[in-house]
């Protein structure tokens, strides 16, 4: 459960309007609050350091982008050879294309890096992909930038989705982390 508390301070509450934060609802501020402790009791200055360079430390600190966590796309060095990543909407229509028109069998796994689910899901699929070795599974972050619009037209509201692909039609589609029933769906179509 994320923690809320308010802001006490007004030097911190008029940074955060500043960066157009709400003093009201910004979760971990401990880091943020031992930041500011830090800096509303500056260290002393140097004669030779100019009050300038302070200032525009203090306002680094607490640039927009420092204040969000970050996140990463998703991404793996330890991928198996038959996952494909799809890093743009190009690579995708050309996934569809080779699982319909070409019918060749693949799943598509829309996932997301900030997913608790899909980060619990993904070991599995690198174990399933290495048994099932013929089939291709396409990786589909959906905070890639250029996929926006293509995750619009699929109608993917949840992640992680898998939509897998037989003889050229989509057979099944799975929204949620359920290894069991991903492993059965995907023996099921693909061992048959």
């Amino acid at each position: 459960m994320a923690r809320y508390c308010a802001v006490r301070s007004p030097f911190l509450r008029s940074l955060l309007r500043q960066q157009h934060v709400s003093p009201y609802s910004f979760r971990a501020l401990s880091t943020f609050a031992s930041r500011a402790k830090a800096l509303s009791s500056p260290p002393p200055l140097a004669p030779s350091t100019p009050v300038s360079t302070s200032t525009t430390h203090a306002s680094s600190l607490f640039s927009p982008y420092r204040l969000l966590p970050y996140r990463k796309l998703s991404s793996d060095t330890d991928v198996p050879s038959n996952i494909v990543l799809i890093r743009s909407e190009e690579d995708l229509n050309d996934a569809f294309r080779k699982a319909e028109d070409e019918s060749l069998p693949a799943i598509f796994y829309f996932t997301a890096e900030w997913c608790g689910p899909c980060r619990f899901l993904w070991p599995s699929l690198k174990n399933l992909s290495k048994d099932l070795s013929h089939i291709t599974i396409y990786k589909i972050d959906i905070d890639q930038e250029d996929l926006n619009r293509a995750i619009e037209k699929l109608n993917i509201f949840s992640v992680p989705t898998l939509q897998f692909f037989w003889k050229g039609k989509k057979a099944n589609e799975i929204v949620g982390a359920d290894v069991e029933k991903i492993k059965n769906v995907s023996f099921q179509l693909y061992e048959s």
